[in-house]
């Protein structure tokens, strides 16, 4: 994630079922730099601006993002996943993928709003000395 204060947008992933053919799409068109992330068995990528940290990841639609439509997907953070999510059924929005771990990260979940758009809200894991 590239920024875990709380209320910003960390993250931006796109799951698509051709993630190479895309990753080149956005290579060629935006001149985003790629790096691989190892699935256990295929790669999905991270991307980034020429020179810099990576800014959002291309992904396949394989495993638990098999349910995922091809679209950017923004990670919200939040301070507690789980009181967020009690908060979103509380004002009429829905969980859409349970929460889940992200490596050593932190951990997510998929809410709809009352709208129907969709997003993650993403808890980072607390480090030792952070004021987090």
């Amino acid at each position: 994630m590239s920024d875990t204060t709380i209320g910003t947008i960390s993250w931006v992933d796109l799951t698509v079922d051709d993630a190479p053919t895309i990753r080149e799409f956005y290579r060629d068109v935006v001149g985003w730099e790629t790096s691989d992330v190892d699935m256990g068995g295929y790669d999905d990528y991270c991307v980034h601006p020429p020179g810099r940290d990576p800014v959002a990841g291309i992904c396949h639609a394989r495993g638990g993002n098999a349910a995922m439509p091809p679209q950017w997907l923004i990670y919200l953070t939040v301070a507690d996943l789980d009181a967020s999510l009690e908060r979103c059924a509380a004002r009429g929005g829905k969980v859409v993928v349970d929460p889940r771990t992200m490596g050593g990260q932190g951990r997510y979940a998929v809410i709809e709003d009352p709208a129907g758009a969709v997003a993650a809200l993403f808890q980072p894991v607390s480090r030792p000395g952070s004021s987090d």
